[in-house]
């Protein structure tokens, strides 16, 4: 068994955790940052981004989705996708499957 914390991440994108199957990250954009963009896609990982706090915008090959605490969105591997945080800061936990870092 191994236990990590979203508190233990001390910049703005920490892994926490990696199996050989699926890793776990945690990302705290702040307002009105943003991360990704037109050519930022994992080739062979889904991406499964858990909103923990704050609130933005996805935008995933062109369609953009409002992200809010609470929510959970699937980044399918190959996806273009960038992530921007709204009026405040966006922290979120983020599942590669398979590992991506």
């Amino acid at each position: 068994m191994e236990r990590a914390s979203l508190d233990d991440a001390d910049r703005w994108f920490d892994v926490l955790l990696t199996s050989d199957d699926a890793q776990a990250a945690a990302m705290t954009l702040s307002a009105g940052q943003s991360t990704g963009g037109p050519d930022n896609r994992h080739r062979e990982s889904d991406q499964w981004l858990f909103v923990a706090s704050g609130t933005g915008t996805a935008t995933v090959d062109g369609e953009a989705v409002d992200l809010a605490s609470g929510d959970l969105l699937r980044i399918e591997a190959g996806e273009a996708h960038e992530i921007v945080a709204g009026d405040e800061p966006l922290e979120t936990l983020n599942l590669y499957v398979p590992p991506e870092y």
